[in-house]
């Protein structure tokens, strides 16, 4: 029987709990001898990253206990924190912990023996910092990114590839660590050795570029010593951004690259290497098309594609998704694999004929998959989705693309009010919540997500707006938002929810916007710009350009703005005349601030900032600040209280009662 209510106040089997207990997803794939190993999120430990193994047995088991937490913080958004091994049959693994961010050697199977430090501690800045350790036991050595604070400022750091000891130095031994290659570029990823130990490949690009803007393939000798010799730039440049590099089982360089406005992969052949640095020959487009096989590097070792023995690549491609497939390099072709999964994340390993990955798609959430590449077979092995609530009250999502100022395309998933049994009042249209992802160079992709359940199941409609500048539809779709933050947005944003209206889908005085970091920023200047939407969810934002360009941010993106807005230098009134904190006067609608208290990427300062500007003005909003929490929450407490606190803003401003949920208390 179907029964009828208001939009917004359906009864829903999605209680913030159960959303936050399945928010995250597994991460960093790799194999252990035979056995895959990966990290996945722990909400009700503290938000701990744990590291899980599967045995040959297919039990799966964490390979530390609480409170071992495997992730690192180099460029704050982290990076591939593990390495694995096998000795005399027995794994052997190296892993940062996050909380004094050393790394450490393990030996899981015998449990008696403790987790071992083997890198130095500085308390100079954030000290030490490390990432994609890379196990080289013939020269008894890690190869990892080391990130070295040489300074109280966040900007105060130095990267160069590094080999640690595998037996480990003493904490105020910085000596023992030994440079791979001198500091020459800012930022940088891990070495990655040719098959045969004689040269060396890695990632560099320069402020004020970020990854996605240009970096070069970085290319050194490696003597028998396991010193680098002098490295020189083999491809990329300042407006090509090569995304990863890898070798293939012939000592050929692999790249991903954007040369031709889509992220394809490349080859090139080693030139003679008697001259002071080696070359490569003409790079050879393995697979040109319009589809992207890579995508933004936002943290160390991300893997789009992974070459097999046998000649095959294992690699992700689409056009604003990413699916599995294995590329013949010799023809371009790429067979994609069987199975539901429509989105793969950027985290392949391989080994023989097996690729393993994380993978989902609407109606399943990120499982850890298996490829047989012999029989064409996939099958889940870690992770794997469960029906924790019946399907049929899953959303009906679906990706669209819309119009937007000047015929420009807008791609977006929309996912409509829906739960079997519940329907909105005849005539009544229900309220919509715009997305509004984080980056802003990144994505939202179409996988199911209980967050969004949690509205969908109530009535609530969400759509999930991939703007302009977004990642996953090519270069040029990229760049729309270069010098336009703030604006291509902005308007994207509205132009989405103005045409669900225009459609008779939203109800258009009963439509809200909601985003964190970047997505939190879009937020705000649309509160500010235009009076679309009714309220908004403003979560652990940027508010104030000018403020957190010079200095109150982290060294990855301390002149990200410089593309996104323009030189400081040059357009200081376009950083005042975009931020939020500078038009408090616009802001009539009301408005939530969900910020995390030990958040370095966008500090609380500054909500501070915004908030002082909104006092006394009489705008109803509530700011909630959470101990613990940095940039993206990761404990389930926190979920549980900031989603009850959206839902709670909605009812007051939208005029609905949802049952069981705690009122939000408004400030003016």
């Amino acid at each position: 029987m179907t029964q009828t209510l208001p939009y917004g106040s359906w009864p829903s089997p999605v209680d913030a709990a159960l959303a936050a207990a399945h928010d995250g997803h597994p991460e960093y794939v790799g194999f252990v001898g035979e056995e895959v190993w990966w990290t996945e999120p722990r909400p009700a430990e503290a938000g701990r990253r744990a590291l899980v193994r599967r045995r040959t047995d297919g039990t799966e088991e964490p390979v530390l206990p609480a409170p071992w937490n495997v992730r690192t913080r180099v460029i704050e958004y982290g990076g591939l924190p593990w390495a694995g091994t096998t000795e005399d049959g027995q794994p052997l693994v190296v892993f940062v912990h996050f909380a004094d961010q050393r790394l450490y050697a393990y030996r899981p199977d015998t449990p008696d023996t403790p987790p071992r430090p083997l890198t130095p501690l500085s308390a100079v800045g954030g000290g030490l910092r490390w990432a994609e350790p890379e196990i080289h036991a013939d020269r008894g050595e890690v190869w990892c990114v080391l990130e070295e604070f040489t300074g109280e400022a966040p900007t105060d750091v130095r990267r160069v590839p590094a080999a640690v000891p595998l037996d480990g130095c003493a904490a105020e031994d910085r000596a023992a660590v030994r440079e791979l290659a001198a500091e020459r570029h800012r930022f940088i990823t891990g070495p990655r050795l040719s098959p045969d130990g004689a040269h060396a490949a890695w990632l560099a690009w320069d402020h004020p570029r970020m990854p996605w803007d240009g970096t070069e393939v970085m290319l050194a000798a490696v003597a028998p010593d396991g010193t680098f010799g002098e490295p020189a730039a083999v491809a990329g440049g300042a407006e090509e951004s090569v995304a990863q590099v890898e070798w293939d089982a012939r000592g050929r360089l692999l790249y991903a690259s954007d040369r031709t406005g889509w992220w394809n992969l490349y080859r090139a052949e080693i030139s003679d290497t008697t001259g002071s640095a080696p070359g490569t020959g003409p790079a050879v487009a393995l697979s040109a098309r319009a589809e992207e096989c890579a995508g933004p590097l936002w943290k160390t070792g991300l893997r789009w594609f992974a070459p097999l023995a046998g000649g095959p690549i294992a690699v992700l491609h689409g056009v604003g998704a990413q699916r599995l497939g294995l590329l013949d390099p010799e023809t371009g072709e790429i067979a994609d694999a069987t199975g539901p999964w429509t989105e793969w994340s950027a985290a392949l390993a391989v080994r023989g004929d097996r690729v393993v990955g994380v993978a989902a798609d609407a109606h399943r959430s990120y499982e850890v998959v298996e490829l047989d590449t012999r029989t064409g077979r996939a099958r889940v092995i870690g992770c794997p989705h469960q029906d924790v609530l019946d399907p049929a009250v899953l959303p009906r999502s679906t990706a669209r693309t819309f119009t937007g100022p000047g015929g420009r395309e807008i791609h977006a998933h929309v996912h409509p009010p829906h739960q079997p049994g519940q329907q909105g009042p005849e005539g009544e249209r229900p309220p919509y919540v715009v997305w509004a992802h984080g980056g802003p160079t990144s994505r939202s992709p179409l996988v199911l997500d209980l967050e969004i359940a949690y509205f969908t199941t109530r009535g609530i409609g969400v759509a999930e707006v991939n703007y302009g500048g977004s990642t996953g539809y090519g270069r040029s779709y990229r760049n729309r938002l270069r010098e336009q933050w703030g604006v291509v947005d902005v308007e994207d944003c509205a132009a989405v929810a103005l045409a669900l209206a225009e459609e008779g889908v939203a109800d258009p005085a009963r439509l809200a916007i909601r985003g964190g970091s970047a997505g939190g920023w879009t937020s705000a200047a649309s509160l500010a710009a235009n009076d679309v939407f009714a309220c908004g969810t403003v979560i652990y934002p940027i508010l104030d350009l000018t403020g957190w360009g010079t200095g109150e941010t982290h060294d990855f993106e301390s002149q990200y703005l410089e593309s996104l807005v323009g030189p400081l230098a040059e357009v200081p009134e376009r950083y005042v005349e975009r931020s939020p904190v500078g038009h408090a006067e616009r802001i009539t609608a009301p408005f939530l601030l969900l910020q995390g208290l030990d958040d370095v990427i966008c500090p609380p300062t500054q909500c501070e900032r915004f908030l002082a500007r909104m006092q006394g003005r009489g705008v109803p909003h509530a700011y909630l600040t959470f101990e613990g929490e940095g940039h993206g929450f990761r404990r389930a407490d926190t979920m549980i209280r900031a989603l009850e606190a959206e839902l709670s803003l909605y009812a007051q401003v939208f005029g609905f009662t949802p049952p069981g949920v705690p009122v939000l208390e408004l400030d003016k």
